[in-house]
């Protein structure tokens, strides 16, 4: 119930003094008291060993060798022989590649630096509108082709009329023979 005179609150109350927000997390330092009061150092971690991936293609030659030929066997051979790959086979994989040597990526090689020289006189530009110009004249003499009509009866007709009869006065049939 609300107090007298005073409306009914819809919040909750907030907790105490005492009260901390979020989880408490357990350290192995004592916070800045101890940082001050003491020059622990910190402790080398121990370098973890990489666990190297596995060698899958002589898994795959050993399970052959075995016999195994379904997909199960193979899985089961792979948990019995667990081979993975040695570190300097690895490290081959991912070795360092110099920029100034082709790069082949997806079969495709990277196209060779740009020298700056031909960016300053814009001779890309120069090569590319040459190449359009190329194009569109080319564009051109195909389309010229294309505008030659095929030669039909009619336009042959129309180009070379048929030369029209001399006409002669009508003759009575009688004196055709004269």
């Amino acid at each position: 119930q609300a107090e007298l005179g005073k409306p009914q609150r819809n919040c909750y109350t907030l907790p105490g003094f005492d009260f901390s927000y979020g989880l408490y997390t357990h350290r192995t330092d004592g916070g800045v008291p101890e940082a001050i009061g003491h020059w622990n150092t910190v402790k080398p971690r121990t370098a973890l060993v990489q666990k190297m991936p596995r060698d899958f293609i002589t898994m795959n030659r050993g399970a052959l060798k075995a016999g195994y030929t379904t997909a199960h066997e193979f899985n089961l051979y792979y948990k019995a022989k667990d081979i993975r790959r040695k570190d300097d086979e690895y490290s081959r994989s991912k070795r360092f590649i110099n920029p100034g040597d082709y790069i082949v990526v997806f079969s495709m090689f990277s196209r060779p630096c740009t020298p700056l020289f031909d960016l300053l006189q814009h001779k890309y530009k120069e090569l590319w509108m040459e190449q359009q110009r190329a194009l569109t004249a080319a564009q051109r003499i195909e389309k010229k082709k294309k505008d030659k009509v095929c030669e039909t009866r009619t336009t042959f007709l129309r180009k070379h009329p048929v030369p029209a009869k001399e006409e002669s006065f009508w003759h009575l049939p009688r004196l055709e023979k004269v």
